[in-house]
Parts: C-alpha cells; structure tokens; sequence
C-alpha cells in the first residue's frame, strides 16, 4: 500500500488488470446476495405489477347490444309456423282467390274492385317507402285494418304503422333474394300477401305494453278463426291474415251495438265457437 495526500494508503493495480485479491473477495461475497435481492425484489412487485394490467377492453357494438336485449325479449304469443303457413294457405284457397302473379293482374283486381286502397288518416299511417301499387288489400282486411288503428289510438293516442300489404310473386321472388325468411311465392306455403288478404304492421318501436295490447286484442279473434296473426322476428312486424269471416263478425257486433273499445279486446262471443280453426 502506499500513502497519499491524506495519509490514506491504496493498493496498487496489479499490472495484468486484475482487482487486488481483497476487492475480488468482495465481489465473490456480494454477487449472490445482490442476485438474491434482486430475486425477492421481483417476487414481490410482480403481483403489484399484474394487478395494473388490464385485459385490453372489446367495445361492444350497439346492433350487438340491441340483439342481445332483443333475444332476451323475444316472448311472441304468435310465433311463426309451418301450420300457420298452412292455415293461411287453406283460407285462400277456401276463398278462391288467386295468387296474383303480377301487375297487370293486380291493376286488374283493384279496377274490379276487389282490392281496395289503404288510406292513411289520423289513426293510421303507412310506411313512406311502400310502393303506392302495394297499398292494396280485400275489402273486410282493410276493415280489421280500420278497426285495429281505431282502437290504438283510443288506446294509446298514436298511430300504428302498415309496412306492406298486397304483393305479386314477382315481388315475393325479388324480396327472397334479400330475405331468406320470406315466404315462398307458389305452393302450400305461399305468402298470403299474395292473395291480398294480409298486412304487416310495424312492431319495432312499439313498448312492452303496446306489444301486449296488440296481443291481446288479436287473441280472441284468432281463437275464433277470424284472423291468423304472426311475430315476425326478423321484420319485427304483426303479419296478420285476415278471413273473410271477420265482416261477417263484425256486422254481429254492430248490429248488438258493441264495439271493441274499453280494453281493446273485442268481443268475440257472437262468432260460432266451434270455428276456432280456419278451414
């Protein structure tokens, strides 16, 4: 060792490079306790360290939102069915009414008269984008048609909404290239639009409430044969086929002096109970 300015002595370096033996003997003592720190070190914050790392947040779209809720909510009292279709079907073919193919026979029914126009008014409206040629029905549909608008209102003081009425299977055809669950345009299971005896009003929109009110109030008709309503869940729409028994039915009542009113639920007693099936 030797002395320097203050007295201190200090080793010298060894010419090879090397640390004097007591500075190695340091390091060889400290090395595995410094590794040993570091190793606690980090099996202690590393749990700390996990609990701030978040799993990386997936925004939920709100079309999936709402088709979740709308799963959730997705109670019809009138789910569509093959015997539905079928009992449509055969309502049409009770009534000889054909299948209208395309726009010059439909010109042809509504000069004749056969179909008549559905008019918009203060308890009814009609969706803007239905082609004025398609705002055609049978006389006793556009009477339920007149009778169910009527009493929403009463009920609710707004308008209940037609998306579609008459269509030509030209039109049915067109439609089933976007729209899987379109009905086909020939056979046993045709859509009834295409003999002008069915609508479809709006269900999207309408509250819980309003949907039960509709329910309810189409519940007995159907019971009595008078009507084959549907829930359609892609469309979110009432499809209702209306028979010809309904004015039939409804001449009854207003010659009793009843009407629907009050609850919304007409009364349907007047109509023989043993017809509960539409043949």
């Amino acid at each position: 060792m030797e002395e320097c300015g203050g007295g201190v002595k200090y080793a010298p370096l060894s010419l090879s490079g090397k640390a004097p033996k007591g500075v190695a003997e340091v390091r060889r003592l400290t090395q595995p306790r410094l590794f040993s720190l570091a190793v606690v070190l980090v099996v202690v914050c590393f749990p700390a360290f996990a609990r701030t790392v978040r799993a990386p947040h997936r925004p939920v779209h709100a079309g999936q939102h709402r088709s979740r809720v709308h799963r959730v909510l997705w109670t019809p009292m009138f789910r569509p069915t093959r015997e539905s279709m079928v009992i449509q079907n055969e309502e049409v073919d009770r009534l000889q009414l054909p299948r209208i193919q395309n726009e010059e026979q439909l010109e042809e029914l509504v000069a004749d008269g056969e179909l008549v126009p559905i008019v918009p008014n203060q308890t009814l409206r009609i969706e803007p984008r239905l082609d004025p040629h398609r705002r055609y029905c049978r006389p006793w549909t556009r009477d339920f048609v007149n009778d169910l608008s009527a009493d929403y209102y009463r009920q609710f003081h707004d308008q209940i909404q037609i998306n579609s009425a008459v269509r030509t299977a030209e039109v049915q055809r067109k439609l089933r290239r976007h729209n899987p669950n379109a009905a086909a345009e020939s056979g046993d299971l045709a859509s009834s639009h295409l003999a002008g005896v069915s609508v479809d009003f709006q269900r999207f929109g309408m509250t819980r409430e309003e949907i039960r009110w509709v329910e309810q109030y189409m519940l007995p008709l159907k019971e009595q044969g008078l009507i084959e309503p549907e829930e359609e869940r892609h469309e979110r729409c009432f499809h209702v086929m209306v028979s010809d028994r309904y004015d039939d039915w409804r001449n009854s009542q207003a010659a009793a002096g009843s009407t629907h009113g009050g609850s919304g639920a007409p009364d349907t007693t007047a109509v023989n109970s043993t017809d509960a099936r539409l043949r």
